[in-house]
């Protein structure tokens, strides 16, 4: 029994042009730390983004990413109920989460995407790192680039400053939150 995936296929020397995301085959998620003992992990399941690959001008290429905060799945719904609060997210007001590229660097497969990323009111500028996965024709005729990042962010920059402490120390919520991202992407015609 073997602990790993099959090897992704690289089949186009050149992924440069104009991309969609596919969110039915891409994951947005985001990993935190709950009572400072274990991970609890969630995803938000509505989002929508385009990009601009320019593989001999990295610099040139560039992200547009938007999520529907509403969307959130932590796998429980009292807890997702909790995050669309006014406490977390509000989603009521700020319905969406926005990155825009400002910077792309490219090292072989790998790719720093710099961007301002808004949450709430708030923007702040991340940089996401991300490994180029593979590229293929699928059965239908579609060129698909896929690309796995994470980066880790501090809510509390976010004004997401919600918390409970602990009676034997710590806090319920990390302030700490790794995003992760698996994207596949289709090249447009």
């Amino acid at each position: 029994m073997t602990d790993t995936f099959d090897a992704p296929t690289t089949a186009i020397d050149d992924i440069t042009g104009d991309y969609t995301i596919d969110p039915s085959h891409s994951t947005l998620g985001f990993v935190a730390r709950h009572a400072m003992v274990t991970k609890v992990r969630g995803q938000f399941n509505g989002f929508e983004g385009t990009a601009h690959v320019d593989a001999t001008n990295p610099s040139a290429s560039r992200v547009d990413l938007t999520i529907d905060v509403a969307t959130v799945d932590t796998r429980s719904a009292d807890r997702d109920g909790h995050l669309k609060s006014g406490d977390f997210f509000d989603v009521e007001t700020y319905p969406t989460i926005r990155f825009v590229s400002t910077d792309v660097k490219r090292d072989g497969s790998d790719w720093a995407i710099t961007g301002d990323l808004t949450i709430k009111d708030v923007t702040k500028s991340v940089t996401i790192d991300f490994e180029e996965t593979g590229s293929a024709q699928d059965p239908f005729g579609n060129v698909r680039v896929g690309f796995e990042g994470a980066t880790t962010v501090n809510r509390k920059d976010f004004g997401l400053t919600w918390n409970a402490a602990l009676e034997t120390g710590g806090v319920l919520v990390s302030d700490k939150i790794k995003l992760e991202f698996d994207i596949s992407a289709i090249k447009s015609a």
